[in-house]
């Protein structure tokens, strides 16, 4: 039995347009990028050997690095920010305010007056002139423009047609004549004279331009071929046999030291984060949970009984006085004034009360009745 034949229970696997079964898994992206990376006997002697050096030159400068970064932030949290928000309110305070108050209420004030002297003295003078004495002035030289242009149109009219007569009377018949001799004085120099004259001038100007055209080309040709021998060829072998193996061995070296460069970078970048985390968890046990053990286990203890046993019954004891004394004053205040008005009473008498006036109305609250004296029908 054939096992590569499929059988017939189980169908065989559907292939794509690349040969490649669609059951195939398909091979992981980064296996399939180092897969087609370069590589040689060249790029695996010199990676490892430079990944280590790159390691150790990098790794100190990486913790450095950390360190100044975790020091900025700190000085930036702690010292510079606020130094630069109150040199910001100082310099606001110092500077922005006094010149927004100068603006405000000086120099604003000050235009506006400006602007209103110049309105004053300048525009509306202005005004005046250009509407009751250079308007009607514009006006005027404007008419009489217009009168002069008129004149002059009517005299130009009158030499124009004088020139059309000269023209047509004398000029055109004279030409006429001059034309005609002319034209048959020309087409005898044509024919004679200037037409031959052309016919061998073009022919030795094309045989002109046929000899310093193949003398050029023969000058050109040999100068491109000594060009080339000299030239060209030595280029194009130095470029093909030195530059280009040698530029090809040096990206080479130049892509392993980067990689190196961004491996090591990274692991140092994992090594001060260990280091950072040991530091910080070293100098926790050391003097973070000390002080927090203290904290809690002794000073928390020691000022709850404080508060309970001297600072609440001072507070009550504080609060009592001032209530005492509160109430004390009060006392004394209501006495001093009973005493004054009493002593206003015995100088100069009790305040006279008003007379009483009949108004025929109830004194009090009580209602009207029909046996008092304020209704309409016992009215008096």
């Amino acid at each position: 039995m054939d096992l590569q034949k499929p059988s017939r229970e189980q169908p065989a696997a559907r292939t794509e347009p690349h040969g490649r079964s669609a059951g195939t898994a398909r091979a992981p992206e980064p296996a399939r990028r180092a897969s087609e990376e370069p590589g040689g006997c060249l790029t695996v002697a010199v990676r490892i050997p430079v990944r280590i050096v790159v390691l150790v030159l990098v790794v100190p400068l990486r913790m450095l690095w950390d360190a100044l970064a975790v020091s900025g932030r700190f000085l930036n949290d702690v010292l510079l920010r606020p130094l630069g928000r109150a040199l910001l309110w100082l310099a606001r305070a110092v500077f922005v305010r006094p010149f927004v108050g100068l603006w405000r209420y000086v120099a604003v004030p000050v235009g506006k007056a400006l602007a209103r002297l110049g309105h004053v003295l300048l525009v509306v003078p202005a005004v005046w002139l250009h509407r009751h004495l250079l308007t009607p002035l514009g006006h005027a030289a404007a008419r009489a423009a217009r009168c002069l242009w008129a004149a002059l149109a009517w005299l130009g009219r009158g030499v124009g047609a004088a020139l059309g007569w000269v023209y047509g009377r004398l000029l055109t018949p004279v030409g006429h004549a001059l034309t005609w001799v002319a034209k048959g004085l020309g087409l005898w120099l044509y024919t004679w004279v200037l037409a031959p004259a052309g016919r061998a001038l073009a022919r030795c100007g094309r045989g002109l331009v046929w000899l310093v055209s193949t003398v050029v080309g023969g000058i050109g040709t040999g100068l491109y071929w000594i060009a080339r021998i000299l030239l060209v060829l030595p280029v194009l072998a130095l470029w093909r046999w030195v530059l280009a193996p040698v530029g090809r061995a040096l990206a080479v070296v130049g892509r392993e030291v980067a990689d190196a460069l961004g491996h090591a970078w990274r692991v140092a970048g994992h090594l001060s984060l260990a280091v950072g985390r040991f530091l910080a968890a070293l100098f926790r046990w050391i003097f973070v949970e000390p002080v927090r053990w203290a904290y809690l286990r002794v000073l928390t203890p020691v000022g709850h009984a404080l508060r309970d046993a001297v600072l609440r019954p001072a507070a009550e004891a504080a609060r009592a006085a001032g209530r005492t004394a509160r109430q004390a004053l009060a006392a004394a205040r209501d006495s001093a004034r009973q005493a004054r008005a009493d002593l206003r009473r015995l100088l100069f008498g009790g305040p006279e009360r008003p007379a009483p006036v009949d108004r025929r109305e109830p004194s009090g609250r009580e209602p009207r009745t029909l046996g008092s004296s304020t209704t309409a029908l016992t009215k008096d």
